[in-house]
């Protein structure tokens, strides 16, 4: 986590909101491509990003398509030895809402490890202050 998020005053008011979980990038499937090619800064064929994914052609093209419309990755269509080859990589505007999103992310671990490390009546203010859970 950046330095700056570490440091950074945090309202109240909707603290586990977590707004920086992008849609886009949220669901499990994009977010595994998207990982994927984050480790693969000069992209990869389809066909080995479908097996990195553990994905199906056509499962892998939706996801693509809205990676795609969403501005993170773009896809190269080219033809060699007659036949087409498809390689995805990131853009750069992708890789910095990646990190963005890695970012809060961590900070939802780092919450939800502060959360587990106070005592049971912190958590629930409601519990009276003898309360010991079972």
């Amino acid at each position: 986590m950046s330095e700056r998020a570490r440091n950074k005053p945090v309202p109240a008011e909707g603290r586990f909101a977590y707004e920086g979980l992008d849609r886009a990038i949220h669901e499990k499937a994009r977010l595994g491509i998207l990982t994927s090619l984050a480790a693969h800064p000069k992209g990869l064929p389809f066909g080995e990003l479908k097996e990195l994914c553990s994905l199906t052609d056509g499962n892998l093209n939706r996801h693509l398509a809205v990676l795609e419309e969403a501005g993170l990755i773009e896809a190269s269509r080219t033809t060699g030895r007659g036949r087409p080859q498809t390689t995805v990589m990131l853009t750069a505007a992708g890789r910095r809402r990646f990190e963005q999103y890695i970012a809060v992310l961590e900070q939802v671990v780092v919450d939800a490890m502060a959360a587990q490390r106070r005592p049971a009546a912190a958590r629930n203010p409601k519990l009276s202050a003898g309360y010991q859970p079972a």
